[in-house]
C-alpha cells in the first residue's frame, strides 16, 4: 500500500473548527500559545507572573505573528481573566479568527492561591459556565487533571452533554498518564488530546500517531520541558526541540508556554525553521 493509499483509508477528523489551524505549506503543525504563565507562577528559571502591560504585549505579539490557537484554564490563576481583557480589545472579526481552548476539572482557589481538583458534575458545570462567561466562546473543552476513572464517570458525560448544548463541538482530555490516554482514545465523543511531548518526555511518542490515525487533534505542550531542556547540563536548542516534534508522526498543535514577547518571537522563528525547512537528524 502506498502512502497516498494509506492516507485515504484514515477516518475523517473527529474535530471541527471554524478556522483552519494549519499553514498552507509544510507539515500539518501549527504553533499555539499556552497561557498558564500569564495567570500564575510557572517556569523553570523564572516563575514570576508578568504585569498587565507585559501580558498585553505578549498577546498582541502572538496575534501579530499569526498565532490563532490559545490555550487557557480556570486553574491557571487569572489567565482566563487576562485573556478575556485582551479579547475585548479585538474586533469581532479578529475574535472569530481565534481558536480558544480551555479546560475544566481543575479549579483555582483564589484565597489560597492554589489549584484543586473536583471532577463532580456540579463543579464541572459551574466551571464551564464561568469560563464561557469570561471568554465569550469556547472552541475546545478538555478535562483537566484527567484520570481513567474520571473519563469513565457519568458526571463527566453529563458535563460534556451540557457543553454540547452550549454549542461546544470539540471535547477532549489533557492527559499525563498512559492509562488515561488509552481510555480517552476509546471514547468516540472525544476529538482532542493534549499531552506533553519533548526529547526528555517520550512516553506518548506512539500515542500521538495513534491519535492522529484515529482522527483526533493532538495538542502537545512543554516542548522545552518548562525550559529545563534549554538550561540542562547538555542543553538543546529550540530548533532541535521543535525538530523532534516535527519528526513525530502527528498532526496538530504545538503549544509554547512562554510569557515573554521576546521569547515568543524566538520560538516562532525556531518553530518555522524546523517545520517548514528540511529537518536535521
Amino acid at each position: 500500500m502506498t502512502d497516498l493509499q494509506a492516507a485515504t483509508t484514515l477516518p475523517p477528523p473527529r474535530w471541527s473548527l471554524p478556522n483552519s489551524l494549519f499553514p498552507s505549506v509544510g507539515r500539518r503543525l501549527t504553533l499555539g500559545l499556552g497561557l498558564i504563565g500569564i495567570g500564575k507562577p510557572w517556569g523553570h528559571t523564572n516563575d514570576s507572573v508578568p504585569d498587565e502591560a507585559s501580558v498585553r504585549q505578549l498577546l498582541e505579539t502572538a496575534f501579530s505573528l499569526g498565532i490563532r490557537y490559545f490555550d487557557t484554564a480556570p486553574s491557571y490563576g487569572v489567565s482566563e481573566q487576562r485573556f478575556s481583557s485582551f479579547l475585548c480589545s479585538l474586533t469581532p472579526t479578529q475574535r472569530a479568527s481565534l481558536t480558544i481552548a480551555t479546560k475544566f476539572g481543575e479549579h483555582w482557589d483564589a484565597a489560597g492561591q492554589q489549584p484543586f481538583v473536583d471532577h463532580s458534575y456540579d463543579a464541572l458545570f459551574r466551571s464551564l459556565d464561568e469560563s464561557l462567561q469570561r471568554l465569550g466562546k469556547i472552541d475546545i473543552l478538555q478535562l483537566h487533571k484527567t484520570t481513567a476513572a474520571a473519563l469513565r464517570s457519568s458526571d463527566l458525560q453529563r458535563a460534556f452533554r451540557h457543553a454540547q448544548s452550549l454549542g461546544i463541538r470539540n471535547l477532549g482530555a489533557s492527559v499525563s498518564d498512559l492509562e488515561s490516554t488509552a481510555v480517552a482514545l476509546d471514547l468516540q465523543s472525544l476529538s482532542v488530546l493534549q499531552l506533553p511531548l519533548n526529547p526528555s518526555s517520550r512516553q506518548f511518542h506512539e500515542v500521538v500517531r495513534q491519535a492522529t490515525d484515529a482522527g483526533i487533534l493532538v495538542v502537545t505542550n512543554r516542548p522545552f520541558a518548562m525550559g529545563s531542556l534549554l538550561y540542562a547540563e547538555q542543553p538543546i536548542t529550540k530548533h532541535a526541540a521543535f525538530n523532534f516534534l516535527n519528526r513525530s508522526a502527528f498532526d496538530g498543535v504545538v503549544l509554547t508556554g512562554t510569557k515573554s514577547a521576546e521569547h515568543l518571537h524566538e520560538n516562532w522563528t525556531a518553530f518555522h525553521q524546523a517545520v517548514l525547512c528540511e529537518p536535521t537528524l
